[in-house]
């Protein structure tokens, strides 16, 4: 199992980014899909998650109606669109997937290596 993530970097307050996570090594379409983040100093939040087929999303309250999580299948690829970054979105996001394909978002089975945001004015 991989997970890559890509897409990071320093965006100001206000920004916009689009993390990628490229999956290989197992049957993508067929495990929940999340992403997760950890500030600088604290522990791991969960911040978003998708069912297989991609047309059940949910969300983080401290991200609802800013960030966007979809999936293509057929690039076994897991996408996150953030809008409206803030300070407190700073963080290594990491790409995760459920632990089989019976679970529901959780527990996580693998996680990549994580991809920084840092946002900052």
């Amino acid at each position: 199992v991989q997970l890559v993530e890509s897409g990071g970097g320093m965006v100001q307050p206000g920004g916009s980014l689009r993390l990628s996570c490229s999956a290989s090594g197992f049957t993508f379409g067929s495990y929940d899909m999340s992403w997760v983040r950890q500030a600088p100093g604290k522990g791991p939040e969960w911040v978003s998650g998708l069912n297989p087929g991609g047309m059940h999303t949910y969300y983080a309250d401290s991200v609802k109606g800013r960030f966007t999580i979809s999936r293509d299948n057929a690039k076994n690829m897991l996408y996150l669109e953030m809008n409206s970054l803030t300070l407190e979105d700073t963080g290594l996001y990491y790409c995760a997937r459920a632990l089989d394909t019976t679970a529901v978002i959780i527990p996580f089975g693998a996680w990549g290596q994580g991809t920084q945001v840092a946002v900052s004015s």
